[in-house]
């Protein structure tokens, strides 16, 4: 069944739209904008209320909170991510080159402030394979590890003092950064690491953190290598001292990995039908840990052990300040990743339960949680990819989650930490490896966005290849770079249509794709797809060149004719006034131009500026420039379509000194109607359009 439409009105120019539906806010906006700006400056007791509930989330959800129905999910998730903590916090601490303790720290301190200042309700933060790598690297990088040290001696004491101090720099001067980015509401730069770049990056990180731990497991002691291709060089070095691997730390990875990977495999494959996963992490710790004490391995077999872990809270203490200038670029990579990662995860699972995240807000809920953590000597923290989804899984509701969470890392420091004296550091390698699965399940992305986008998969790939061959945060520099780049190329190569029009419609689309459209006759209806700026100026000016025939050398032919037409003019006027005879050779200028030029010659050019989001200095002159040369070949400019930012540059630029502002209409039917009733010169308060 098929239906047609007539519609009946007037031409509408944009003068002549803002005239019958423009709004008056040359007064009331001045008004609108002094009764906000003293809005925003009143004080009292609900605005205070407002920017508490703003500023502090727990005061909006937990007033609302559903007892009966989200605290068992609660209390299951948050004790369940609690366990995996644990050796997860011990684990990613050998990834930061500081002591196993740090990381409890570090899995106990921020948990407790995103409690209270995030808008992610089901985000769990702690430890993170990635940021502890980056800053495990700015670490070795200032204190590097000495290879005669004796573990047991005051010097070494001192030595994890420095190492930590390094470390607990990075996280306060990360939270001073994200601070400072609350303050600038900066919220929106996270959207710069689009998703190929978040995936690659963190797919080529575990790359990384895989070759960092071999040397663990396979009971090297060999220096960490840091800088442009630390991975080849890591490899290089394990694979030239393999002969020295010790053989018990061997069998022990081995042990280790046969456990690890089936079960996890079976906690993914079966999350819907298990409550809770299977805390395997934890369970290998304890009997690892038995098993090293029963048997003696630490000085029968001559396998690394965590040590001394000290029981109780730990003391306030200054981060090493005077690192600042040192570590400054490098942590400024570690503050993008990590907020980048957060934030990204947050959406995910806010887009997935219904509810909505505040970027700006979670700046300041990570930089307190940075902040306030560095002066516990903690390194920096962040969103985590597997305790995130563990925690969604069995059953989270809210961030009171994170109180449980904490409960149990907290019982953990206070009475059960020395316990894990005789763990092997070999176990928290694997650990750290098996960790990494959805990560390295992140290649299986390649075919979608080949099928997607194969630009998306140039950025992955690019990106990919860049952190895997240099390293990280260089890596993910080129990414970001690349990715910026691609837009600006497409941008530039936007690409300019030929729009033709349906029959008996209002509707005018690309001929390319459309070839039973037509052209009106003596009129080309252009439209470009992307913004005019400096960048890409060149590229329109060639496209529509071609395609309204604007060579040169017919530019300079016109003007020589519209030169000649005019001495005629002059000498027919002058021969006039003195004959007393009209010379009629040539009636007018516009005769001249017809009797040069055919039916299917182009006499009049629209432009439908739908597409053209803005428009900049450069883009501005452009237009003024191709408006004085269709002049001189007689060729009309009109407009349609503009967009108010656009127009305002457009017209504060002085385009309107060269192109009659009643040549600028509301859509292209409306110029397309003018025009036609112009060749037949009806009167001017009858003009209709007709669909």
């Amino acid at each position: 069944m098929s239906a047609s439409v007539a519609v009946y009105r007037n031409i509408y120019t944009e003068d002549r739209f803002k005239q019958a539906y423009g709004s008056d806010d040359n007064t009331s906006g001045g008004l609108r904008l002094r009764e906000k700006l003293a809005g925003r400056c009143r004080c009292s007791r609900r605005a205070c209320l407002h920017l508490l509930r703003d500023r502090l989330p727990i005061f909006n959800w937990l007033p609302k909170y559903r007892l009966k129905k989200w605290i068992l999910g609660d209390t299951i998730g948050g004790l369940t991510v609690g366990i995996l903590h644990i050796p997860q916090g011990m684990a990613f601490a050998l990834l930061t080159s500081v002591a196993p303790i740090f990381g409890l720290y570090t899995s106990f301190f921020p948990v407790v402030l995103y409690m209270f200042f995030g808008t992610g309700r089901h985000v769990s933060t702690g430890t993170f394979a990635v940021v502890s790598l980056m800053t495990g690297s700015v670490v070795e990088q200032l204190v590097p590890t000495p290879l005669d040290m004796n573990s047991s001696s005051s010097e070494a004491a001192d030595f994890e003092a420095q190492r930590i101090g390094v470390a607990s720099a990075v996280a306060l001067l990360s939270g001073i950064i994200l601070l400072c980015m609350f303050g600038l509401q900066l919220g929106f730069l996270s959207t710069y690491l689009s998703e190929p770049i978040v995936k690659a990056f963190t797919s080529a990180a575990a790359f990384h953190v895989t070759v960092s731990q071999m040397q663990s497991m396979l009971g090297l002691r060999l220096p960490r290598h840091t800088g442009t291709f630390s991975l080849f060089k890591t490899l290089a070095s394990v694979m030239e001292n393999l002969p020295h691997s010790n053989m018990a730390e061997l069998l022990i990875s081995l042990v280790c990995l046969a456990v690890l990977v089936p079960v996890k495999e079976v906690n993914m494959r079966y999350r819907q039908r298990l409550r809770t996963p299977i805390p395997v992490e934890i369970l290998t710790v304890i009997i690892a840990t038995g098993v090293a004490y029963a048997f003696s391995l630490d000085s029968t077999y001559n396998i690394e052990i965590v040590g001394h872990i000290p029981a109780g809270f730990p003391k306030p203490r200054m981060p090493a300040l005077h690192t600042f200038p040192d570590i400054a670029g490098d942590t400024v990579a570690i503050t993008f990743v990590g907020y980048a990662v957060s934030v990204s995860l947050a959406m995910i699972y806010a887009d997935k339960h219904g509810y909505s995240i505040h970027p700006n807000q979670e700046l300041l809920a990570h930089g307190i949680s940075n902040t306030v953590s560095s002066f516990f000597t903690c390194f920096p923290s962040s969103a985590t990819l597997a305790t995130t989804n563990i925690l969604e899984s069995a059953g989270g509701y809210t961030q009171l989650s994170g109180l449980f969470t904490s409960l149990v890392v907290l019982i953990v420091l206070l009475l059960i930490g020395p316990l894990f004296y005789f763990l092997p550091k070999a176990v928290l390698a694997c650990i750290n490896v098996t960790s990494l699965r959805q990560m390295f399940l992140q290649f299986q992305d390649l075919p979608e966005l080949w099928r997607i986008s194969k630009i998306d998969l140039m950025v992955w790939v690019v990106t990919w290849l860049s952190v895997v061959v240099l390293n990280v945060d260089l890596g993910l520099a080129i990414g970001v770079v690349f990715s910026m780049m691609t837009v600006i190329c497409r941008t530039q190569r936007a690409g300019c249509s030929v729009l033709g029009r349906a029959s008996n419609t209002e509707i005018y689309r690309p001929l390319e794709n459309h070839n039973k459209c037509y052209e009106v006759p003596g009129l080309k209806i252009l439209t470009y797809n992307g913004p005019i700026y400096y960048g890409n100026r060149s590229f329109f000016r060639e496209d529509m060149s071609r395609l309204l025939g604007l060579t040169p050398e017919k530019i300079r032919s016109r003007e020589k004719a519209r030169k000649a037409l005019e001495k005629r003019e002059r000498e027919a006027t002058v021969s006039t006034v003195e004959r007393g005879i009209a010379n009629t050779s040539f009636s007018s200028e516009n005769d001249f131009f017809k009797s040069e030029t055919s039916e299917s010659d182009v006499q009049a050019v629209l432009i439908d500026c739908s597409s053209v989001t803005f428009v900049d200095v450069a883009g501005a002159r452009l237009f003024t420039q191709m408006c004085t040369e269709c002049q001189k070949v007689g060729v009309h400019v009109y407009l349609s379509n503009c967009k108010e930012s656009v127009l305002k540059i457009l017209t504060s630029s002085g385009l309107m000194t060269y192109m009659n502002p009643q040549h600028i209409f509301v859509t292209v039917h409306d110029a397309v109607m003018y025009i036609e009733q112009q060749k037949e010169k009806p009167p001017e308060n009858t003009t209709t359009v007709w669909v």
